[in-house]
């Protein structure tokens, strides 16, 4: 049995969309469990660039099935137009895309209630997509959310669309002054017409899969946001709404925890995060805006610059402790070539005295001061290596200070966006 996970150790961005395509490669099943177009995984080939936001990245890579597990919760307007582009730039999805019948929508009362909860909070706003994302688990929770399988039945969708509508235009009123745009017949009609599109492609993702695993199919989990990030594990309320580490793989796809034999973390060689929370090792001045400017910062999603700062191996010791990690993964090693002197977060203090453990409220972690190791930089060009022992000799010991750290090997080093800048220190699958 072959299954592998990858998922992000930080607050996102780390460069897992790379990851998944180089790893798609060996892969015959490929999965997202969580999360919906709030997402934004880049993969570059050959120079072009591709961003994606539900499919799983292994899109790319023909004769590999892709499947958007029940965890997610899926803009069905978002999904058809990320189809159109692949088929655009001459990938084939016919029998390669599994969407989950068990999967619930986001309908446009999801994203009203997203912008309007956000600007009731004003500064204090935790700096969501405006995808709707946070509602439609909301209402998931709730019990009150709308599923692919729903849509089989156009009679049943109509009446609880039609519910929905009435309890989520109160709320929008009297609660947040918004005055609703929601018309019942016109998002039914524009649901259905949309769903036509998708029903080829929906099934029961669940019993597939542990028939692919069972028949020892190689199966590559995707994950989305990262571990920071994850709604019970994360730095809360700073998070998303889903289980984005991997706690949330076996629920978000519908399998066992036993049959995940392998997860490996992707680590940036900094630390980035976009939105509010705190950020312990965030530099506001001229590093900050150079390892913005030289690792292009910017969100894949929503084009916001990201806040950049020294990467924090206390965030992701907690992460690869939360994820049982058993190989890590650096990228962008190559944005940090500039540096004459690179600085590694090794430790917390709270009121001068050192924790030893990651916090677990943002009232603590807003407090936190940084403890730093002082390395010495290269000031070398990295990326067209292909071999560790090859890299400067310390770039070599970053790495390696990293894996004693962490009592974690690194697997694969990161040295450029596309496909090709990559070394391999050990085969993942």
């Amino acid at each position: 049995m072959a299954t592998l996970a990858i998922v992000g150790t930080q607050w996102g961005d780390e460069g897992k969309g790379k990851i998944v395509d180089i790893l798609s490669e060996k892969a015959d099943v490929i999965v997202r469990f969580q999360g919906g177009n709030n997402a934004g995984h880049t993969v570059v080939i050959n120079g072009t660039k591709y961003v994606l936001h539900l499919l799983p990245s292994g899109i790319l890579h023909e004769g590999k099935t892709c499947i958007l597990g029940n965890g997610m919760v899926i803009d069905l307007e978002a999904l058809v137009n990320e189809i159109e582009f692949i088929k655009r730039v001459g990938k084939s999805v016919d029998g390669r895309i599994k969407l989950s019948e068990r999967a619930h929508i986001i309908l446009p009362y999801h994203k009203q209630l997203d912008a309007a909860s956000e600007k009731r909070k004003g500064n204090g706003s935790i700096g969501t997509t405006l995808k709707g994302i946070g509602p439609a688990y909301r209402d998931k929770a709730g019990r009150v959310g709308i599923r692919i399988a729903d849509l089989k039945n156009p009679e049943t969708f109509k009446r609880r669309l039609v519910e929905n509508i009435k309890e989520k235009s109160i709320i929008l009123k009297y609660v947040y002054g918004f005055e609703p745009d929601l018309n019942a017949d016109k998002i039914y009609s524009a649901t259905m017409r949309i769903f036509e599109k998708l029903e080829p492609f929906v099934c029961d993702t669940i019993s597939y899969l542990n028939k692919a695993i069972d028949e020892d199919k190689n199966v590559l989990f995707e994950g989305a946001q990262a571990t920071l990030l994850d709604i019970d594990a994360g730095t809360y309320p700073y998070v998303t709404s889903s289980n984005s580490s991997a706690l949330g793989i076996a629920s978000g796809s519908g399998i066992s925890p036993k049959k995940v034999k392998k997860i490996t973390g992707i680590a940036k060689a900094y630390t980035t995060r976009v939105g509010g929370g705190p950020f312990p090792t965030e530099l506001c001045c001229q590093l900050g805006e150079l390892l913005r400017a030289r690792g292009h910062e910017y969100g894949a999603t929503t084009g916001r610059p990201r806040r950049c700062g020294w990467l924090d191996l206390v965030a992701v010791k907690y992460s690869a402790m939360v994820n049982d990690l058993d190989t890590l993964v650096i990228t962008k090693l190559d944005v940090l070539d500039a540096f004459e002197e690179i600085k590694v977060c090794t430790g917390y203090k709270i009121d001068g005295k050192l924790i030893n453990t990651f916090p677990s409220t943002v009232e603590e972690l807003s407090r936190v001061e940084p403890v730093y190791e002082t390395l010495p930089g290269w000031k070398a060009k990295t990326t067209d290596i292909k071999e560790f022992d090859k890299l400067p000799e310390n770039a070599q010991k970053f790495i390696k200070f990293i894996e004693e750290f962490l009592n974690i090997p690194v697997s694969l080093v990161s040295t450029g966006p596309q496909r090709d800048e990559i070394i391999c220190r050990k085969t993942l699958w």
